[in-house]
């Protein structure tokens, strides 16, 4: 990965411009601000300085970002909510330009790579903003609103397509996912160490009430990128440090109490199963886990899954039968898929724009809701795609770190589909930055150049740096 060459004239400048801001916003903005001012700029700095250094930032701040309220929304798909600029919107903004830069000043990089998946997305935004465009004439989508949601969409495909224009080796993408493990690690302890309080767990920076069902997702996620990893790397150590990672996610899972995500890890569990039915070994285990989650899981999370269908009744709850009877939360979210689907069939072909219609706790009414056939067409085809692209680099690839990353990420996307059900999965940015990141590695697989590990299984460069040079000479 090349850097871009400053002269130190223009490093002088650019150093003593970035000062001059930093000291401006600090003055201006209130007290507390200013210290993630000061951060943000030094952020900046480094990220002007190495684009390598800038991915593994945006890496960390996926999960580790602060978020400054710069004002408010309105609108019937959101209500009022606050607008806040984070600090990997920031970092996206950097590498965007310096990606803009590279393209200009060496002839050999490529302002946007082509991947199979490039045209679908076209098509996705084509239709979101066509679909708010066309609410905002017909007054069913605020203006302001829908530009911020419609940016944040497309906020997403812009970390795929930074990938994609900067990896260039499979080592480079060994180091990301590295780097993405070592996050998730990180935060999985952050939501253990919420477990004594009582409380849902949580990411940081999420405010009081946190959204507990946004970092369920984020850990099935990563799951099921170590599953994949196991399934196809030999070197012991990295595996123990696989399973140790494992285990704190699962527990951290768990500490979340999100029925949606907990769907979502079955619907993982199985589709291991059925990726794995011709090896008996790894099918026992599947069968032998699933045996034992109704036994080992703590008592909050059975009492949560309990209360789904024979917890205590407000009136209004859907009856199943005479005893059973889902609970209000989920009889809402059901409610709010059916009055959708009602009125849909008055907007059929591009919905009610981007924020234009009520608020459906689940992505495929939502996507339906807002885009209409349009839309739904248009993300059915992306996941195609996706689909279809990283199994082509499962089965083309014999490296096995990039037959691990392919087939963790086949396995999340199953997974992340489950967890749409029940959520808006793929426009929550805590899952989607990590979902599109390894789309573009994925995507990139056939076109790298050199190996991340070797034949017998070696780790890359990346992983020996997780491992103790003792254990890796004992090897």
């Amino acid at each position: 990965m090349h850097d871009i060459p400053l002269r130190p004239q223009q490093n002088i400048v650019g150093l003593a411009l970035m000062a001059v801001l930093m000291a401006l916003g600090i003055a201006v903005l209130k007290p507390g601000v200013g210290p993630y001012v000061a951060l943000g700029m030094v952020v900046v700095i480094v990220a002007f300085a190495s684009v390598q250094a800038a991915l593994y930032l945006l890496i960390l701040s996926m999960l580790f970002s602060p978020e400054i309220a710069v004002g408010t929304v309105q609108g019937r798909g959101v209500g009022g909510r606050e607008v806040s600029i984070r600090m990997d919107d920031i970092l996206l903004l950097v590498v965007g330009f310096a990606w803009f830069a590279k393209s200009i000043l060496y002839r050999e990089f490529k302002l946007i790579k082509h991947t199979p998946v490039n045209r679908p997305i076209v098509y996705y935004m084509l239709a979101c903003v066509l679909a708010t465009l066309v609410g905002i004439l017909l007054g069913r989508v605020q203006p302001k609103t829908g530009f911020f949601f419609v940016l944040k969409y497309f906020e997403y495909f812009f970390v795929f397509l930074m990938v994609i224009g900067h990896v260039t080796t499979k080592d480079q993408a060994a180091h990301l996912i590295v780097v993405l493990l070592v996050t998730c690690c990180l935060i999985c302890v952050y939501a253990i160490a919420q477990i004594p309080s009582g409380q849902r767990a949580t990411a940081p920076f999420e405010g009081e009430s946190g959204e507990p069902n946004t970092l369920g997702g984020y850990l099935v996620f990563i799951m099921a990128l170590v599953v994949g990893l196991l399934m196809h790397l030999r070197h012991v150590p990295a595996r123990f440090l696989l399973l140790i990672l494992m285990v704190l996610a699962v527990i951290a899972l768990g500490a979340t109490l999100s029925r949606t995500s907990y769907l979502a890890a079955g619907v993982l569990l199985l589709a291991v199963g059925m990726a794995q039915w011709r090896k008996p070994a790894v099918l026992a285990s599947v069968l032998l886990i699933a045996a034992l989650i109704p036994v080992l899981a703590p008592a909050s999370v059975k009492q949560r899954v309990s209360d789904t269908f024979f917890g205590r009744q407000y009136g209004g709850e859907i009856k199943v039968g005479k005893n059973i009877g889902i609970d209000l939360s989920t009889t809402q979210r059901l409610q709010s898929w059916q009055n959708v689907l009602s009125e849909w069939v008055h907007q059929p072909l591009l919905g009610y724009g981007v924020t234009g219609y009520a608020w459906a706790d689940a992505q495929y009414v939502k996507i339906l809701g807002e885009t209409g056939l349009a839309g739904i067409s248009a993300f059915i085809f992306m996941i195609y795609r996706l689909w279809r692209t990283a199994r082509e680099a499962l089965l083309k690839e014999t490296d096995p770190f990039c037959r691990g990353i392919a087939q963790g990420f086949l396995l999340g996307m199953i997974a992340m589909l489950a967890h749409g059900v029940g959520a808006n999965t793929f426009i929550l940015i805590r899952i989607m930055e990590p979902f599109w990141l390894c789309a573009g590695l994925v995507m990139l697989l056939p076109t790298l150049e050199g190996k991340a590990t070797e034949a017998a299984g070696e780790p890359a460069d990346a992983w020996r740096a997780m491992i103790p040079a003792r254990m890796t000479a004992a090897r």
